[in-house]
C-alpha cells in the first residue's frame, strides 16, 4: 500500500480493537500469554487501545447513531454482485435478529437529498436491518466522493468473498464516475499494472454477459482474461449469448454458469460461419493457451504451443478415436454423418 493511500485510510478510518471487514462479526480476541503479570499487562493494553480508539473517534468528528435504514441509499458505485443464492445474507440477518447489529455501517449525509444518506459499506446490514424493521448503527462521516470510494474499497478488498469479476467491474465503476486511476488503486489496495488488468477485462466483456454469470468466485484472472479474449471473435460472443439466453441456465451455480459460457466461446464455430483465414487460441481450464486453431476452406489446422510438453501431441492422437466417436454421438455429429 503506498503512502497516498495511508495517507486518505487515516483520514476516515481510526485503529480499531475489533476490524470493521466482517458484516457482523468482530475478530477474535487475541491469544493471552500464559502468567498473570503478562495477562493484567495484556489486558491494560486491551483498555488503552479502546481509550485510544474513542479519543481518535472523538477527534475526527465521527458520530455513532441510530438510523432508520429506509433513509440510507447505496454509494452510487456497486462494488458487488446481488448473489443468487442469498444463505449467507440470511445467515447475517438471523445474526442481527439475535445478538444485535455488532458492527456499524459507514455512512455519510446524502449530497442532494436533505434528510437523506449514503453508505460507503454496510449494504448488506442495512437490508437486513430494514428486513427486521430496527434502525441501523451507523458511522457518520463527512466524506468526499473520493474518499467515500477509498473507504468502500479499502472495507472490502481484504475480503476472500469479492470474486475477480466483482473488484474488476467496481473499478470500471470508479474510473466511469470520473475518478482517476490512482484511485481505483487506492480503493482496491493494488498497484497500476493489476488495476490495467482488472479494467481490461472489465471493459472487454459485455455488462449483459457478465451479469449473466454472476461472482463466480472460483474464477480467477486467467480464465477470465482467456474468455475476454475469445469473445473478440463475433461468432464466439454470439454463442455465449446463445447459451445465457438458455431457460438451463440462470439455474446453475455461478461457477458452473462461467465454464458454460467459456466452453460456449471456446467451441469452433460451424464450416462457412468463419473466415477462412482466421486464426483462434485454444486455451485450457486454467487460462493457459495450449495450442491455436486455423480455419482453411476445406480443413482444420491445429497447432500445439511450444510451452506445451510434447508428450501432449501423442496423447492428443491417441485420443482422437475415442473422441470422435464421442462427437459422432452427438446431435452435430449425427447432423454431418447423415449430410
Amino acid at each position: 500500500m503506498n503512502k497516498r493511500t495511508d495517507t486518505i485510510k487515516s483520514l476516515f478510518t481510526a485503529p480499531q480493537s475489533n476490524p470493521l471487514s466482517a458484516d457482523n462479526a468482530p475478530a477474535a480476541l487475541p491469544r493471552v500469554s500464559s502468567g498473570s503479570v503478562r495477562s493484567l499487562k495484556d489486558s491494560f493494553s486491551e483498555v488503552e487501545r479502546e481509550n485510544e480508539d474513542l479519543r481518535e473517534r472523538i477527534a475526527s468528528g465521527a458520530v455513532i447513531a441510530q438510523i432508520d435504514p429506509l433513509l440510507i441509499d447505496p454509494s452510487p458505485l456497486a462494488d458487488r454482485f446481488r448473489d443468487h443464492d442469498d444463505s449467507s445474507f440470511e445467515a447475517l440477518k438471523q445474526s442481527i435478529a439475535q445478538r444485535g447489529q455488532e458492527v456499524p455501517i459507514l455512512i455519510r449525509e446524502h449530497p442532494e437529498i436533505k434528510g437523506r444518506y449514503q453508505s460507503a459499506y454496510g449494504h448488506r446490514r442495512v437490508r437486513a436491518t430494514r428486513e427486521l424493521g430496527i434502525p441501523v448503527k451507523a458511522i457518520l462521516r463527512s466524506l468526499s466522493d473520493e474518499a467515500l470510494v477509498v473507504a468502500q474499497g479499502l472495507e472490502n478488498a481484504p475480503r476472500e468473498d469479492l470474486s475477480f469479476i466483482e473488484r474488476a467491474t467496481f473499478a470500471m465503476h470508479i474510473e466511469d464516475a470520473g475518478h482517476s486511476r490512482s484511485v481505483v488503486q487506492d480503493a482496491l489496495s493494488i498497484d497500476r499494472a493489476e488495476a490495467s488488468k482488472l479494467l481490461a477485462v472489465a471493459r472487454s466483456v459485455p455488462t449483459d454477459v457478465i451479469h449473466a454469470i454472476g461472482k463466480a468466485s472460483k474464477v480467477g484472472r486467467g480464465r477470465w482474461q482467456s474468455f475476454a479474449e475469445l469473445i473478440k471473435d463475433a461468432a464466439a460472443l454470439k454463442r455465449v449469448r446463445a447459451v445465457i439466453a438458455e431457460a438451463k441456465f440462470a439455474e446453475r451455480e455461478t461457477d458452473a454458469r462461467f465454464l458454460a459460457a467459456f466452453s460456449a466461446a471456446s467451441r469452433p464455430s460451424r464450416a462457412g460461419t468463419s473466415k477462412p483465414s482466421e486464426e483462434k487460441p485454444v486455451f485450457s481450464a486454467s487460462g493457459d493457451r495450449i495450442a491455436r486453431v486455423r480455419h482453411a476452406e476445406r480443413e482444420l489446422k491445429l497447432t500445439i504451443d511450444k510451452n506445451v510438453s510434447t508428450t501432449f501431441a501423442a496423447f492428443l492422437v491417441d485420443q482422437l478415436p475415442a473422441l470422435f466417436d464421442a462427437f459422432s454421438k452427438t446431435g452435430e455429429g449425427q447432423e454431418t454423418t447423415e449430410a
